[in-house]
């Protein structure tokens, strides 16, 4: 059976540095974020470098931030 993604390769990510959290676990479950050439941010899951992934705005990244640093999803995780 063909696997099948929801996403086309973008050239806005080749050649991105990743950064991975601190807090990531050693098992490689981890989120990676990496700036773009016109500041905006692309969001990928460590198990699948070659893609896909998410690009935000930095309003949208902040505000996700915010959100998270002020425990607006804490439910999800409890």
């Amino acid at each position: 059976m063909q696997q099948l993604t929801n996403s086309v390769p973008d050239p806005r990510l080749r050649g991105l540095t990743w950064r991975k959290s601190r807090y990531s676990n050693p098992y490689g479950n981890c989120v990676e974020l990496a700036e773009l050439p016109d500041a905006e941010i692309a969001v990928r899951n460590s198990r699948y470098p070659g893609g896909p992934a998410l690009i935000y705005t930095r309003a949208e990244m902040a505000a996700f931030v915010h959100g998270a640093k002020a425990g607006e999803w804490d439910d999800l995780i409890s």
